[in-house]
């Protein structure tokens, strides 16, 4: 994990400094603590990290102050989440089955510090296109950015860490945000859920799970995926509310349950990347969306670090798509979400135990002759209220990690209060379509220059 992640960009990148960011005070957790995965956290042992960052306005410094006051207050947010500076560990039972556990060894995160001087904010954030993604200090501002690995938390715990380090930081900063002797003896006083870290299971559940392979690299692949260019699009809260309305009045006196704004939105998203695609009528497609099972499943606290989250699916002809309309389609989404009670979701931690599968990046793009869609990432977190002492983010991008056709990552808009944002991923020339469909632009707030 690093605070402020590089990838290589059009502008120069130049890499300035990099430090192993430890735990201040260990947290309290003693080093050898293990933490055993649940099916949750290991079916994604096969995909990438989750790779976010935030564009925070240029700061009152920066260089080495501003990265030592970062790197302080990380080593703050490492205490509380102590086996984010842990490591993964492998055991080989020598009767063909392997382990993976979390060791909390305190051994620390990567900071990696770089500058991209001849890059501005506007060249990230003023335009529909994205380019491909730059981090660290820019000609006017900064990208503060982290990268975890995705067998160890989801999005939620993402997030939370991530909310943590912000407020902890902007607590213990001056105006100039630098971290001062006065700062170093204020309470860390943290908004977020204080973390709970050890695991859920089924009572059924072996821990740790043992894996029916002699060796973990078995079951690592790697994909040569296919050349995608990206598009980040946002939708004010009124043009969500005007989705949602038109979606639940379509479905009136069908559906049995309201249709929500995400629902409404990836639906729309959906029938216009049908179009994108020239997909036949009869051409099967399918939306897999990643579905939370907190509130869904008693027993898993507030706070909650590890993944609690499955892959939902629906799937039906593109013609239904285009032809039966937005609430239709929303419908199907809802319907896939609602498939997934509490019975539903010990069942699949059941079943998964005995017939392990796992999460793979080439599976998007080569299921369903290319016609899939995926979304992760939920408008829920907190995202815009990452402040760390000099400004709110102006805009969030997600790294290089996963970058499929098919794969839309949605983000709580700029505005806050029920806007969105999509980061859409397609074939270089289907989205050139997207972006001239005129149906599905005219739901977009078109992005000003910075």
């Amino acid at each position: 994990m690093g605070s402020i992640e590089h990838m290589e960009a059009a502008g120069t990148v130049r890499i300035v400094s990099r430090r192993m960011v430890r735990p201040s005070s260990g947290g309290g957790t003693p080093p050898s603590e293990v933490i055993h995965l649940t099916p949750w956290d290991l079916r994604l042992l096969t995909i990438d990290h989750i790779q976010k960052g935030i564009l925070l306005p240029k700061p009152p410094v920066g260089g080495k102050r501003l990265v030592d006051a970062l790197a302080s207050s990380l080593a703050c947010a490492l205490d509380r989440y102590c086996y984010f500076a842990g490591r993964l560990a492998v055991e080989e039972l020598g009767d063909r089955t392997v382990t993976v556990a979390l060791r909390c060894t305190g051994d620390g995160a990567e900071l990696v510090h770089a500058a991209a001087p001849g890059v501005a904010v506007a060249d990230l954030v003023g335009s529909v296109h994205t380019p491909s993604p730059v981090v660290t200090e820019l000609a006017d501002g900064v990208f503060v950015a982290v990268s975890m690995n995705h067998s160890v938390g989801d999005g939620t715990s993402f997030w939370e860490f991530f909310n943590a380090w912000s407020e902890i930081h902007r607590h213990r900063a001056d105006v100039n945000g630098v971290i001062t002797d006065n700062g170093l003896n204020k309470m860390k006083m943290v908004s977020t859920p204080a973390p709970v870290l050890a695991r859920w299971f089924v009572e059924t559940s072996p821990v740790p799970i043992p894996l029916p392979f002699s060796k973990l690299q078995h079951v690592l692949r790697r994909f040569e995926l296919p050349p995608v260019r990206e598009g980040f699009f946002t939708f004010s809260a009124a043009s969500v509310k005007k989705l949602k309305a038109r979606a639940n009045a379509e479905m009136a006196g069908v559906a049995t349950a309201p249709i929500s704004s995400l629902q409404a939105l990836l639906a729309h998203l959906w029938r216009a990347v049908c179009r994108a695609r020239r997909l036949a009528p009869g051409q099967e497609t399918f939306y897999a969306v990643i579905i939370g099972c907190r509130g869904r499943v008693r027993g898993i606290p507030p706070g909650y670090v590890g993944n609690a989250v499955v892959p939902g699916r629906a799937v039906c002809a593109a013609g239904e798509v285009l032809e039966k309309g937005l609430g239709w389609t929303a419908w199907q989404l809802n319907r896939a979400v609602a498939s997934f009670d509490e019975a539903a979701l010990r069942g699949f931690l059941e079943r998964w135990v005995r017939e392990p599968t796992f999460s793979f990046t080439g599976d998007l793009s080569s299921a369903a002759g290319g016609a899939g869609l995926e979304t992760e990432s939920s408008p829920r977190f907190d995202v815009f209220g990452n402040d760390f002492g000099w400004g709110r983010p102006v805009g969030v991008r997600s790294g290089l990690g996963d970058k499929t056709d098919g794969k839309a990552t949605v983000f709580e808009g700029p505005e806050r209060g029920g806007s969105m944002s999509l980061e859409v991923c397609l074939a270089p020339d289907a989205l050139e379509r997207l972006v001239a469909d005129h149906e599905f632009m005219d739901a977009v707030t078109l992005p000003a220059r910075v």
